[in-house]
C-alpha cells in the first residue's frame, strides 16, 4: 500500500473507531465496601431447579437469558465473591455449571450454563433475617426453544460492560513522543481462562502478575509509554481490548496468555508466540484460537449485538502492512525468549485470534507455557523465571523498535 493510501485508510479507521469508543473514568472502592457473596448452591431436578447465593446484604439483581449456548445471566452490583474452591464446576438439574466474577467497575455477574431452553420463573433477593444472611434466589423451569428465544429477544438487557480504561487520556494527546505499548493480560473477572489440572492456579492471575512485572520493566527503560487493558481482576470483552489499543494510537499490542491441554491430548510444553492469520498454522493453533475467542460467551456477552467496527475493505488494506510488522515482532520475541525459557517445538504460529485484529496496530499473543505441564507450571510460578522471561521480552521490544525506527517505518 502506498504511504498516501495508508494514511487515508488509517484516517478513516480512526474516525470510525472514535465514534464507537466511550472512555469512562472509574473510581475504585475498597473491597471492604462491597457486599460479600459467601456461598452458592443448586437444588432441584430437571423439572424445577433453584439457584441460591448467600449475601452479606440485600442487593438489586437483573436476570436474563442468552441462547447458543443456552445461558442465564444474573447481573448485580459489585460484590466480593468468597465462594468455596471449585464452586460452580458442577451443577444439578437444569444447571450444568456456573461462573462468577467482576465484569466492570461496580458490576459483577453470575452466568449459569443450562442444559437447554429454560424460563426464569422467579428471581429475587431476600432481606437478612435473624441469623440468616440475605439470599439471592433464582428458580428455573424447562421451556420450548421458541419461548426461550422470545424471552431473550424482548428482554431489556443492560448495555454491555465497557472496557476498563487504565489510562484516561491518550499519551499522544499529552505530547509524549515515546511509542505506546499496550499490554493485554488475558481473561479476567468472570473469565478465569485455563486452570492447572489440580485447579490450584487460574490463567487470569498468572498472566496478570506477569504483565504487571513486564510493565514495570518496560517503564524502567524510559523508552516507552506502557498502558494495560486491565490492571486487576476485571473482565474486558475482546473487542474492547482492540478498541483500547486503537484509541491510544498504540504502536504495539502484546497479549499475554497461558495454554493448557486436556488429559489425553498429549504433553506439549513451552512458550509459543502467535500472530494473526485467517488460516491457522496447525490444528492446535486453530483449537486454541477457538477457545480464546469464546471469552465473551463465557462472560455472558451477547455477541449477536456486536457491531462491525470498520468496513472490511479498510481492514484488508491496513492489515497487510500491520501483519508484516506483527511477524517481525513475533520473530524478535522467539529469538530472545528461547534464551530464557523452554520453547514449544513449533514456537512461532498463527491463528484467527479476535484480540489480534486491530488493523493498524502490530499485535502478538504470547503463550508463556502450558499450565497442564508440571514443568511449565513450576516455571510460571517462579519469580526467577518470570524475571528472565520478562527481560527477554523487553529485549525483543527494543530490537523491534530499533529496526522499525532505523528503517523509518514507525507510525
Amino acid at each position: 500500500m502506498g504511504l498516501r493510501a495508508r494514511r487515508i485508510a488509517l484516517g478513516v479507521l480512526g474516525l470510525i473507531c472514535a465514534g464507537t469508543l466511550c472512555a469512562r473514568a472509574q473510581t475504585a472502592a475498597q473491597p471492604a465496601d462491597y457486599p460479600v457473596a459467601s456461598d452458592a448452591r443448586v437444588g432441584g431436578d430437571a423439572k424445577q431447579t433453584r439457584f441460591v447465593v448467600d449475601l452479606s446484604q440485600k442487593v438489586e439483581i437483573h436476570a436474563f437469558t442468552l441462547p447458543d449456548p443456552y445461558r442465564v445471566v444474573i447481573d448485580l452490583p459489585q460484590v466480593t465473591f468468597q465462594f468455596p474452591d471449585r464452586a460452580g464446576e458442577r451443577g444439578r438439574g437444569l444447571i450444568k455449571a456456573f461462573r462468577y466474577g467482576l465484569v466492570m467497575a461496580g458490576g459483577s455477574r453470575i452466568v449459569l450454563d443450562v442444559t437447554g431452553p429454560v424460563r426464569v420463573d422467579k428471581s429475587f433477593v431476600l432481606e437478612p433475617s435473624d441469623s440468616q444472611p440475605a439470599r439471592l434466589v433464582l428458580e428455573l423451569a424447562p421451556a420450548s426453544r421458541e419461548a426461550f428465544m422470545r424471552a431473550a429477544t424482548v428482554d431489556s438487557r443492560p448495555a454491555r460492560p465497557p472496557a476498563r480504561a487504565s489510562e484516561p487520556a491518550s499519551p499522544a494527546a499529552s505530547g509524549d513522543p515515546r511509542p505506546v505499548i499496550v499490554l493485554d493480560p488475558g481473561h479476567g473477572g468472570i473469565d478465569s481462562g485455563t486452570r492447572a489440572r489440580d485447579g490450584s492456579e487460574a490463567e487470569k492471575n498468572l498472566v496478570l502478575d506477569f504483565s504487571l512485572m513486564l510493565r514495570d520493566k518496560l517503564d524502567k527503560t524510559g523508552k516507552y509509554k506502557v498502558v494495560m487493558t486491565r490492571q486487576d481482576d476485571t473482565f474486558v470483552p475482546l473487542a474492547d481490548r482492540v478498541r483500547f489499543a486503537r484509541s491510544r494510537n498504540a504502536q504495539l499490542f502484546i497479549s499475554i496468555h497461558c495454554d493448557a491441554l486436556a488429559r489425553g491430548d498429549g504433553d506439549a510444553q513451552g512458550a509459543t508466540v502467535y500472530t494473526l492469520s485467517d488460516h491457522a498454522s496447525d490444528a492446535e493453533a486453530a483449537k486454541l484460537a477457538d477457545a480464546e475467542n469464546r471469552a465473551d460467551v463465557i462472560s455472558g456477552v451477547d455477541l449477536s449485538v456486536e457491531p462491525d467496527d470498520i468496513a472490511g475493505i479498510l481492514i484488508d488494506l491496513a492489515q497487510r502492512e500491520t501483519r508484516t510488522f506483527s511477524l517481525q515482532m513475533a520473530q524478535h520475541v522467539v529469538n530472545q525468549l528461547k534464551t530464557a525459557a523452554r520453547m514449544h517445538k513449533h514456537p512461532l504460529k498463527s491463528a484467527g485470534f479476535r484480540v489480534l485484529k486491530a488493523p493498524d496496530v502490530p499485535s502478538v499473543l504470547i503463550e508463556l507455557g502450558y499450565v497442564s505441564s508440571r514443568k511449565d507450571l513450576k516455571q510460571l510460578m517462579s519469580e526467577a523465571w518470570r524475571t528472565h522471561a520478562g527481560d527477554a521480552i523487553v529485549k525483543a521490544v527494543d530490537g523491534y523498535f530499533t529496526t522499525r525506527l532505523a528503517g523509518g517505518t514507525g507510525r
